[in-house]
């Protein structure tokens, strides 16, 4: 049985082998600047326009779409302060209570700057229904943003139904998809997304790096001014190493995504039947329709901060609710948003797969919870 087992996948991966390979060179041998017209700066371009193909080709969008960030807050602020200056004078944004930070403390940030913001109430399993959206969205609306999935506790949301929505009343439509990638059959073209954000550390690829999809007739406003690099869209010298793990990390995904997401879906599913078979837990989100790699309980009298403290302490790493929060001493907004009470959303696990997860670090978990359980409530 394993020594060690790792269920913060949710919170940030391990680079693939493969991937630090590829970059490996770009940090010592082929370092050249894209935007130099020497050869080694025609080496890193033709590794960034080799990138962006996969990426695109992922999405199934055009490479000419794809805008290399910093990561996936990134791709969110840009996706929002970038868009709204250009939607004809519009002043609403609509958005979800369950949405990750990125998102609602960019929207708070709107508001301060005159926009009007409609934050949209999920369900006892943090699902955006379309006739929420209905219910609330006006031709006065430039924008909707609702993730495509959770990043706490992996509701997955119907957000081409919610596209459609939102174009009926001639408003852009963008979906953080940071946990959804490489997850989730995602096609920007079928499901008429005008702006989608994605996160190489979430996919075995390096942190530091992210892109945000921009369909081809969107204007974006750049948050970041400088040498207008990225079509103008975002200045500054490309992350050249991080850009071709991501493109790596994407292609190595997506080759394998049916198998992966099987494989995890099995081992999500057994984890959920243990733990629910274990005094005192519960589920929370949806039984059908979550993240293939995503499991996330409450325990009764449990603390859930120090129930991850003594799983570490058994060589299992694990998380309370997304990583960005786990210092917090606040309930998750996301659990509260679906109706938990204070004490509930301090109690909860977050289990997070990724497709290294092996059985043997599976078995690891469940017999060490059940002591874990009674150590904490004692």
């Amino acid at each position: 049985m394993a020594e060690f087992a790792y269920f913060d996948n949710g919170g940030t991966t391990a680079v693939a082998e493969e991937v630090l390979n590829e970059m490996l060179p770009f940090f010592r041998e082929h370092y050249g600047n894209p935007s130099s017209i020497h050869a080694m700066g025609g080496t890193a371009l033709k590794a960034m326009s080799a990138a962006r193909k996969r990426i695109s080709s992922a999405l199934n969008c055009r490479p000419s779409e794809i805008v290399f960030t910093s990561g996936g807050t990134e791709a969110d602020n840009l996706a929002l302060l970038g868009t709204v200056p250009h939607l004809g004078g519009r002043k609403k944004i609509i958005t979800s209570a369950v949405e990750h930070s990125a998102i609602l403390e960019t929207c708070a940030r709107l508001r301060s700057l005159g926009y009007e913001t409609t934050i949209l109430q999920a369900d006892r399993e943090g699902r955006i229904a379309p006739d929420t959206l209905r219910a609330h969205i006006d031709d006065d609306t430039a924008l909707v943003s609702i993730m495509a999935a959770n990043n706490v506790i992996g509701t997955i949301q119907p957000v081409a139904e919610l596209a459609m929505i939102a174009h009926e009343h001639g408003a852009l439509f963008h979906t953080d998809a940071v946990q959804a990638f490489t997850k989730v059959d995602i096609d920007v073209m079928r499901d008429s997304m005008d702006a989608l954000s994605i996160s190489g550390h979430k996919i075995h690829g390096p942190k530091g790096i992210g892109a945000l999809y921009v369909r081809n007739g969107v204007k974006i406003e750049p948050t970041m001014l400088g040498g207008g690099q990225e079509n103008g869209m975002r200045s500054s010298t490309e992350n050249i190493p991080g850009i071709v793990g991501l493109g790596k990390a994407t292609e190595i995904a997506m080759s394998s995504m049916d198998d992966d997401v099987k494989r995890m879906t099995a081992m999500r599913d057994s984890i959920i039947d243990a733990v629910l078979e274990m005094s005192g837990s519960y589920l929370n989100g949806p039984n059908d329709g979550r993240l293939c790699n995503n499991a996330h309980f409450g325990f009764d009298g449990v603390k859930g901060t120090d129930l991850v403290l003594k799983l570490s302490k058994k060589g299992i790493m694990a998380s309370t609710a997304s990583a960005c929060s786990a210092g917090s001493t606040e309930p998750s907004h996301v659990m509260t948003a679906i109706g938990r009470s204070p004490s509930e959303a301090l109690s909860s696990l977050r289990i997070s797969l990724s497709r290294y997860t092996t059985q043997d670090e599976v078995d690891h978990l469940l017999s060490s919870l059940p002591d874990a359980l009674r150590a904490v409530r004692k």
